[in-house]
C-alpha cells in the first residue's frame, strides 16, 4: 500500500458536515491509527530533520496535537495560535478572512523572538485564510516562516496556492479533490 493511500485510509469523511455540501475530513481517525499518526508527523518533520527550526506554530485546535508532535521530533518549541480572548499573556492579534465573515487569532507577544524561524502547522489547508492570517501574525512579530505543513490539501480551493504568493513553501501530505 502507498504511503498516500495509506493516511488517505485513515481520514473519515463525514457528508454534510458542518452544513449541507460539505465533506469534512476527519482526523481524529488518524490521529487514532498510533502507525499513521507516526507516519504523518515523521513525513511533516521529514524536510526539516537536522534544521534549525526555532519554534513550531499550531493553530488552533488539530494543529496544536500536530504541531507539539512537529516540534519534538525537531527539538523545538512550541507557539499555540488561539482564537482571540483565549490567552492568558499579553497578545498580538490578526483579523483573518473566512468563507463568511472574518474572524481574529492571537498569541502570546513575547512567544516568538524576531528573526526566530517558525514551521507552521494544522490539519487541513482549504481557502487558506486561517493560515494566511497565522502567517501574517508570525511575521508582525518578526518570525521568518520557514514553511507550512499540513496532513490535508483540498487544493480547489486554492489555500495552498495563497501561502505560495506570500512566498511560504507549503508541505502536504495528502490531497482530496472537492471541498
Amino acid at each position: 500500500m502507498t504511503f498516500d493511500l495509506d493516511i488517505k485510509n485513515t481520514v473519515r469523511t463525514i457528508k454534510d458536515y458542518p452544513k449541507p455540501g460539505i465533506l469534512f475530513r476527519d482526523i481524529t481517525t488518524l490521529l487514532a491509527d498510533a502507525r499513521a499518526f507516526r507516519r504523518a508527523v515523521d513525513e511533516l518533520v521529514h524536510p526539516w530533520a537536522g534544521s534549525k527550526i526555532d519554534k513550531v506554530a499550531g493553530i488552533e485546535a488539530r494543529g496544536f496535537i500536530l504541531g507539539g508532535a512537529v516540534a519534538h521530533q525537531l527539538s523545538a518549541g512550541f507557539v499555540p495560535i488561539r482564537k482571540k480572548g483565549k490567552l492568558p499573556h499579553k497578545t498580538v492579534s490578526m483579523s483573518y478572512a473566512l468563507e463568511y465573515g472574518t474572524d481574529e487569532m492571537e498569541m502570546h507577544v513575547d512567544a516568538v523572538e524576531p528573526g526566530e524561524r517558525v514551521i507552521l502547522v494544522d490539519d487541513l489547508i482549504a481557502t487558506g485564510g486561517t493560515a494566511e492570517g497565522a502567517v501574517k501574525l508570525l511575521r508582525q512579530i518578526g518570525a521568518t516562516v520557514v514553511a507550512a505543513c499540513f496532513i490535508i490539501d483540498l487544493p480547489d480551493l486554492g489555500g495552498a496556492a495563497k501561502l505560495r504568493a506570500l512566498d511560504v513553501p507549503v508541505r502536504t501530505l495528502i490531497a482530496f479533490e472537492g471541498h
